[in-house]
């Protein structure tokens, strides 16, 4: 994974926020964990991150994402990514201890796998479930694709798969399992999950990053264009009962807000004016039942700190009830990744 911006942690000190709302509780629903040959975020990034003082978020739980790391580097192909799975299992059982603090890393994890391999992923599935027994809830397949190359040089799937009959098998294995599918596409792609949520009904599908509407590329200056296309996409999406949408995301190069060419890294308010609107669209399209929010650390590390991007969803949704809040903070991410016993939460 080619990271052409690295985080800078002298920028992002620039802008300091208190954490707003400190008592509500967050399970954040998508982040990472790597060692990769040119960037490292591990537990004790995290952990740094979150804060861990009495000012800060009060962080009860985290969902671990995919990301391509800690792969076996022997073995078949199709099994590789079992490392990831062992790996992220293992950051679960260390936050299980307590001995880092109160918060519940990687309480759920959601793993790799090819749904391309139709039938036959469902050797592999259940193979993952039984090294996380506690935590795996399913997978992440890379389907990203765009055909003006906003990818290059990042790993691109191929356009359409997912309305392929071995796609389509590969996600019913999932659904006969009781496991989830996150899905990582762009704007234009959401119709192709739409298609897929009709064909597997059973199956509970998570949008991931909102769908990332792009502003960068052939895309930087269709901002009106893009916007139409998303929200036509996604309110169609809605109307599949099985789907879920992380809230989050936003901050990559891909969306074409530029933070990371900014003199001083954003304010809370500056992510609040640039995102609200999608938010709110997809909360007011699914409802806090089927949203929730996400940090995507490290990736939107890049763009902003992590206080600060947990500050701004919460002034996103500053007068939502208190019901609502809790859903779109927790409860949601509870529910549909199963993550029960979290201390002082009820879920």
């Amino acid at each position: 994974m080619s990271m052409e911006w690295p985080v800078r942690p002298d920028w992002l000190a620039q802008t300091y926020e208190p954490a707003l709302d400190p008592d509500l509780p967050i399970i954040d629903a998508h982040h990472h964990l790597w060692k990769l040959p040119h960037d490292t975020y591990l537990l004790a990034d995290l952990l740094a991150d979150m804060g861990g003082t009495p000012q800060g978020h009060r962080f009860i739980g985290t969902v671990f994402a995919e990301c391509g790391a800690m792969y076996r580097q022997d073995g078949p192909a199709k099994f590789r990514s079992l490392g990831e799975i062992e790996f992220a299992n293992g950051i679960g059982a260390q936050a299980a201890s307590g001995a880092f603090g109160p918060s519940r890393i990687c309480a759920a994890l959601v793993g790799s796998a090819d749904p391309m391999l139709g039938h036959a992923l469902g050797e592999v599935l259940d193979i993952q479930m039984s090294r996380a027994p506690e935590r795996y809830r399913g997978i992440r397949p890379i389907v990203a694709a765009d055909p003006h190359g906003v990818l290059d040089p990042w790993p691109s799937a191929a356009l359409g798969q997912m309305a392929s009959a071995a796609f389509i098998e590969g996600a019913r294995q999932l659904a006969r399992r009781n496991l989830t599918l996150d899905l990582w596409v762009f704007h234009h792609q959401i119709p192709e999950v739409t298609a897929l949520a009709r064909a597997v009904p059973d199956l509970t599908i998570i949008l991931d990053h909102i769908g990332t509407p792009l502003g960068m590329g052939h895309y930087a200056d269709r901002g009106d264009s893009v916007r139409k296309a998303w929200q036509a996409a996604v309110t169609d999406l809605a109307t599949c009962p099985n789907v879920v949408v992380k809230l989050g995301g936003m901050h990559m190069h891909f969306n074409g807000f530029d933070w990371h060419k900014s003199p001083l890294p954003p304010t809370s308010d500056q992510l609040v004016a640039a995102t609200r609107s999608y938010y709110l669209t997809a909360i007011d399209l699914f409802g806090p039942d089927r949203c929730m929010f996400e940090s995507n650390f490290p990736m939107d590390k890049r763009a902003c700190g992590y206080t600060v991007l947990w500050n701004a969803h919460k002034k996103i949704v500053q007068d939502f009830s208190l019901a609502d809040r809790n859903k779109l903070f927790s409860q949601t991410a509870a529910r549909i990744y199963r993550i029960f016993g979290l201390p002082g939460h009820s879920t």
